[in-house]
């Protein structure tokens, strides 16, 4: 078992892998940089390391200082949390090289999927479909505007590697200069920020909504798929409202994607646990979109709907433990749901930093809600980094039960001297298509347009 566990990563992920650690006797070290040296979750670790100033650059994403500040402790293992470096198959091996053990499937298994025409042409050959669109990158502009005549406009023109809003242009129309300067831009974007300037097409999938499947696999042959989440609330690609199970998926629907989520991994050989996004179309219809190789940000309503902690499991398999569940031991109980709460104004989204002058949370007493955050009263909310500050998560006998105390969760919950994305959140979860489950990807856009 891993004795000495590193967590490379800041705020509300780390103190949710201490707990696991303390639960399973493994000892925690925590690194910060500059900004972040008073961070309440320090003290909770055994031991913690400066790594750099507050630039991440110099510190979360400073392979060498990361891999000396674990050197430097004795740690056995890396645990990589969720952004920064935690599908970077570079930091991996360094790990590895260096004689510990990386949480997370393999370094070669990462390098391989951090291209998605990689993982597009692999789902084709193992028969899970994929969202219509090129499985090779794209050479040239006429070759998208090719495209284009023979499938319809918009379309939409993704990175090889690397994503989210940055990653993706929508090209509405097949003017030679739009579609040039479009293709341009994006692959600037991708040489600058992931080192490749590849990209490929896919066709505008109608009133898409975004559904994941949570996995775990070991180093057995053995892949358990834990129900899915609904992810299709978010802006500029980004999620802000998570639940499980999704309103729409069947019964059908879930063992479809439960076997095209198990051919999936055991093709990939992967190890450890991830998620696989899929697109629903509005047809119903169900198409691979790409793999998370990592923890996923909305992993607890997974965890409350389940009753397992991912997190452990994630340790028990690194350190070689088999898999002791089945696919019939997963059995989804209730409905969790999570609002994401980031130093963001509610209307504009623009990023608001600055100092927490009042905190206070709402009551958890009864275990079906429940916090994970990295706020401390008196805290600093920095500049320089993703501006989440914490997510809520509530569980309940029944979607609308679920609903009703994030409500009175959120409600409860006063942060002051930074906005916050609450007032929105309460705003989503009240609005009437949220309640009846009938809203995809655009539904932001839209509320604010009213």
């Amino acid at each position: 078992m891993i004795k000495k566990l590193l967590i490379a990563n800041r705020g509300e992920i780390v103190p949710r892998i201490i707990k696991a650690c303390r639960e399973l006797g493994i000892a925690t070290i925590a690194v910060y940089s500059e900004a972040d040296k008073n961070a309440f979750y320090l003290e909770q670790a055994d031991e913690a390391y400066l790594i750099g100033p507050a630039n991440p650059l110099k510190s979360y994403l400073n392979i060498d200082a990361i891999i000396e500040a674990a050197k430097k402790s004795g740690a056995d293992a890396v645990h990589p949390g969720y952004g920064f470096l935690s599908e970077n198959a570079a930091f991996a091996a360094a790990v590895t090289a260096n004689g510990m053990t990386w949480v997370g499937p393999a370094p070669a298994v990462l390098k391989s999927i951090e291209s998605k025409c990689y993982c597009r042409e692999l789902a084709t050959q193992v028969d899970v479909p994929v969202v219509p669109g090129t499985v090779k990158p794209v050479q040239d502009p006429d070759e998208i505007r090719r495209f284009g005549f023979q499938f319809g406009f918009p379309i939409i023109l993704k990175l090889d590697k690397g994503g989210g809003g940055k990653g993706i242009e929508i090209i509405s129309a097949q003017g030679q200069g739009q579609v040039k300067q479009a293709f341009e831009r994006l692959s600037r974007i991708g040489q600058l920020a992931f080192a490749s300037s590849d990209c490929y097409i896919e066709v505008k999938v109608n009133k898409p909504r975004h559904i994941e499947i949570q996995f775990i696999a070991d180093d057995y042959g053995n892949i358990v798929c834990l129900g899915e989440r609904e992810c299709s609330i978010q802006r500029r690609y980004q999620k802000i409202i998570e639940e499980s199970p999704s309103a729409v998926v069947t019964e059908n629907d879930r063992e479809n994607l439960y076997q095209y989520t198990a051919r999936l991994i055991q093709a990939m050989h992967y190890q450890g646990a991830g998620t696989v996004e899929y697109l629903r179309s509005d047809a119903g219809k169900y198409y691979f979109m790409e793999v998370n190789a990592r923890l996923q940000v909305e992993h607890p309503v997974t965890e409350y709907v389940t009753g397992l902690d991912i997190v452990k499991w994630q340790l028990q398999i690194a350190s070689g433990g088999q898999l002791e569940l089945k696919q019939s031991d997963i059995q989804l109980n209730g409905h969790a749901v999570e609002a994401r709460v980031y130093a963001e104004d509610p209307v504009t989204f623009f990023p608001s930093p600055g100092r927490i002058t009042k905190l206070r949370f709402p009551s958890m007493d009864d275990g079906r809600l429940r916090i994970d955050h990295a706020l401390d009263e008196g805290g600093v909310v920095p500049p320089y980094y993703d501006p989440l500050l914490a997510k809520v998560i509530a569980w309940g006998t029944s979607r609308s039960e679920s609903i009703q105390r994030l409500k009175d969760g959120l409600a409860g919950f006063v942060i002051e001297g930074v906005k916050t994305t609450i007032p929105v959140n309460l705003d989503i979860i009240s609005n009437a298509k949220f309640l009846a489950g009938t809203f995809d990807t655009s539904f932001i856009e839209e509320m604010q347009k009213k």
